[in-house]
């Protein structure tokens, strides 16, 4: 199967979920008209469709591999990322005072998209490297922004996130890792990391890692912790890649999925010669670490969408090819048809389209307020600060749930590494579990967001839902998440609000998308009523926002109770 990108939907979401028009009137975005969306939307995906897709079977197949301290990628790789580079694709949203265009970040949701959907596991190279620039944009000094995020913006030096130790896992507090001054202004860095995606790679000829790690007499836990620039090579008086920085990886880990994506177990200063730079002020890595991780977070939901497209798109396809007799009973007698005639596969099918559209909805409405809150918008902020953990655990949740899906259309097939449904399955089943787990964004949207602000925030968001939603089912499931809302903030237990913090965020996620894909909906019939615009695009949107209000929004209901029964039963003396 050959991936295409979905670049009428992804326009249309752009317009009418993002409000692109809207957002580059803005003085930050008044280069990018128009014209330039369009370009941008319909480029990428020719180049992922040319560069990355062709590769990704031998991505999965080969994978990367570690060879006495190097990792290697397959055949095919270096020459792609060399024609993402010279083609400008890692600079779109990045800051023009270093070399990137300035533009919305929701077209770069819109790139990472199609590299993803072509080639999950590559294309982790990109998304790390954008936390990377995040954080020293935010938190460089002058002088390390101007070493460091040229090559970074442009991609010719990936970067990196290092922050998990073996013994730490998601308690970063407990890390081990330590920067000893030199005296000269940096530090020697001495540690272990491990699942660091891309820690090692033969892509480029340097690798920026940011690491975590704690001074000397630094309190223990989180306040101790700071973060450092720690290149692969240091640089020379020109600024190019010089000596070795005692940074080696030391194995790398064989995984269920994501194969073309190396996750490296690295290992800084074996010969006590691992040098590194402060980044902000020290003990102040936590403040950085969130800058990169709140980016990494809404770029993993997007990978949830980015597999349930390829995943959708692979299930359709086989779904028209495979003949079988249409009898329910397994009785013989009727013509063969292709299995997309049977109501039960149309249903998965329906499923896994609207699903995968109300993600896609999720994850760039989520871009748009990253956008809004970069030029100043206060409100944006609030909303992009509890619409995160709902992007990337619900947009991971939906990547999960319709990849499986597309293993079923499959029936045995699906099973069978041959067909390649499989491997959706496999590269997505990580994405819950990275960045923070799901079950940890759900503990941060009933602990920081939802309660940070006294509620101020999930007020304004049912205010909005309220104010334009129209279905019946929709507008219950608001009142819904309003009442599980209210009683979280009312709810005295710390305990009773985590143990309905996963229902509450599912709840909420579900209200959300049903509310951008009705608005959807309601804009796809007033097109094909008044002519504008592919009649069969707007029917299939018209569909698949029937089906999500009719099917999902129902389905969610169930979980106010779920999200508001406490912790009581959490507690079975059979545990």
């Amino acid at each position: 199967m050959t991936y295409i990108a979905p670049t009428t939907e992804q326009l249309f979401v752009l317009k009418h979920v993002v409000d692109i028009d809207a957002l580059t009137q803005h003085p930050r975005f008044a280069a990018t008209d128009g014209d330039m969306v369009d370009a941008i939307v319909e480029g990428i995906a020719q180049f992922a469709q040319a560069e990355y897709a062709p590769i990704a079977k031998v991505g999965d197949t080969v994978g990367a591999r570690w060879d006495q301290g190097v990792v290697r990628m397959p055949e095919g790789y270096r020459a792609a990322y060399d024609a993402l580079v010279a083609n400008g694709w890692g600079t779109i949203d990045g800051p023009q005072a270093f070399g990137g265009q300035g533009m919305p970040f929701a077209l770069t949701t819109v790139v990472m998209e199609d590299l993803g959907s072509a080639n999950a596991g590559f294309s982790l190279v990109n998304m790390l490297t954008m936390g990377a620039i995040e954080a020293l944009d935010h938190h460089g000094s002058p002088q390390q922004q101007a070493r460091w995020l040229p090559k970074l913006i442009t991609g010719e030096w990936p970067g990196t996130m290092n922050l998990t130790e073996p013994q730490a896992g998601s308690d970063v507090g407990a890390l081990r890792t330590t920067a000893t001054p030199v005296g000269d202004g940096t530090y020697r860095i001495k540690g272990t990391k491990i699942y660091i995606t891309f820690g090692d790679h033969d892509l480029s000829d340097n690798i920026v890692h940011l690491v975590l790690a704690r001074t000397p007499g630094a309190p223990a836990g989180t306040k101790g912790i700071s973060l450092f620039i720690v290149p692969k090579y240091r640089l020379d008086a020109n600024g190019n890649p010089g000596a070795f920085n005692d940074v080696r990886c030391v194995s790398i880990e064989h995984k269920l999925g994501m194969h073309a994506s190396p996750t490296c177990v690295l290992s800084f200063g074996d010969n006590d010669d691992c040098i590194g730079e402060l980044i902000g002020a020290e003990m102040g890595g936590m403040r950085a670490m969130f800058t990169m991780m709140n980016n990494a977070r809404l770029n993993v939901g997007n990978q949830g969408v980015q597999i349930a497209e390829a995943a959708t798109q692979m299930a359709l396809a086989y779904a028209r090819d495979r003949i079988q007799t249409p009898r329910a009973d397994g009785s013989s007698g009727a013509s063969p048809v292709a299995i997309i005639e049977h109501p039960d596969v149309r249903r998965m099918l329906l499923r896994m389209i609207a699903q995968t559209q109300a993600g896609r909805a999720l994850v760039y409405y989520a871009a748009g307020q990253v956008d809004r809150t970069r030029t100043g918008d206060a409100a944006a902020k609030v909303r992009l600060d509890l619409l995160t953990p709902l992007a990337k655990a619900h947009g991971t949740d939906i990547g999960c749930e319709v990849a499986s899906i597309g293993v079923q259309v499959h029936g045995g097939m699906g099973f069978i590494e041959e067909t390649g449904a499989a491997r959706h399955y496999r590269d997505v089943r990580i994405t819950p579990i990275y960045e923070g787990t799901n079950g940890i964004q759900a503990a941060d949207l009933v602990g920081r967001k939802l309660s940070g602000d006294g509620g101020a925030g999930l007020a304004a968001l049912i205010a909005d839902m309220r104010a334009e939603a129209q279905d019946a089912r929709l507008r219950a499931l608001i009142d819904a998440a309003d009442a599980v809302g209210q009683w979280m903030l009312a709810t005295a237990s710390v305990n009773d609000r985590l143990a309905g913090s996963y229902p509450f965020l599912t709840l909420l996620s579900t209200a959300v998308c049903g509310w951008l894909m009705e608005r959807q909906g309601r804009i796809a019939a007033t097109m094909l009523a008044q002519g504008e615009g592919d009649p069969a695009f707007l029917r299939g949107k018209q569909s698949a926002a029937a089906f999500y209000l009719s099917h999902i929004v129902p389905e969610a209901m169930g979980l106010k109770d779920s999200a508001m029964a406490g912790a009581n039963l959490l507690y079975d003396a059979a545990l």
